[in-house]
């Protein structure tokens, strides 16, 4: 379907991703009157004044963007990201209404559409695809400034629109709604997407960075690098280890110092993305 080669396992997640965008359009935030963002947000607009079906709107709006961008974001990006909008306008045509409709607390509804959609949305941008619309232009502009986070992006394209269903419904309450279903969905993006690559960054200082560095690989199968220093009061000459792992591997390398060498001094960072052996790399918007 659309290529050469089907990659099944990569189908079967923009499916499951296509399924959660629909449900979290048509089962919460149509019913409970919020904006939404992009094209999605214009479609529950006309879907408001005139019941235009969502899935529909979706595929006609698409057309003058789909010409637009698909120079700039390469013919396989393309044919993949019209797969998932034919696949995620039907789902929530046919599919999304033959689920239960959720009529209870705003809030929850809020909750759930943020949730479910960014969750859904991010298994679609991990198979480096898109459903189309303001997808397509969010990934031309990830593809031109790629150090700009995904989540972040989705975030400020959704203001315009959100902006534009108070400006014609005047519904101030459902607007803060958007504003925080579109926060939370953004935020659930990064963090299903870059999470995975999230981790920890070590320095530990010690007088044997040998014995550190060989525990490092004996306990978690992790590289690390020693680097030569010396103390600024003392001018004792030590060694810097640094290690980059994942959140379960630092405790036990935490352990591991504590028991090897007492006396180190151990600095923790953060780390939202590794990239390199061991880490799996993430492409967005690449031919």
């Amino acid at each position: 379907m659309f290529g050469k080669k089907l990659n099944w396992e990569s189908f079967f997640l923009e499916v499951l991703g296509s399924l959660l965008v629909a449900v979290s359009i048509y089962n919460f935030a149509a019913a409970a009157e919020f904006p939404m963002t992009g094209f999605s947000g214009i479609a529950l607009i006309l879907y408001r004044l005139f019941r235009i079906p969502l899935g529909l709107s979706n595929v006609l709006l698409n057309i003058p963007v789909v010409i637009l961008c698909f120079r700039m974001l390469g013919k396989g990006f393309f044919l993949r990201s019209v797969r998932c909008m034919v696949i995620s306008s039907l789902l929530m045509d046919y599919v999304a209404p033959m689920l239960p409709v959720f009529t209870g607390n705003r809030m929850l509804a809020a909750i759930c559409t943020g949730v479910l959609g960014g969750v859904g949305y991010a298994l679609i941008y991990m198979q480096n695809s898109s459903t189309g619309g303001a997808d397509f232009l969010i990934m031309a502009l990830k593809a031109k400034k790629p150090y700009l986070p995904l989540g972040n992006i989705t975030f400020l394209f959704a203001v315009s629109v959100i902006g534009a269903t108070w400006l014609i419904f005047g519904d101030t309450e459902g607007v803060i709604y958007g504003l925080i279903i579109n926060y939370l969905a953004g935020a659930v993006i990064n963090k299903t997407m870059y999470g995975r690559n999230a981790g920890k960054m070590t320095m530990i200082i010690t007088k044997d960075g040998k014995k550190i560095s060989d525990g490092i690989e004996d306990c978690c199968h992790r590289g690390s690098t020693i680097i030569p220093v010396m103390g600024g009061y003392q001018q004792e000459k030590k060694y810097a280890v640094l290690c980059v792992c994942n959140n379960k591997q630092m405790f036990e390398i935490t352990e591991l110092v504590k028991r090897l060498d007492p006396e180190s001094f151990m600095i923790i960072w953060e780390s939202n993305e590794v990239h390199g052996d061991g880490f799996k790399a993430l492409t967005i918007g690449e031919k």
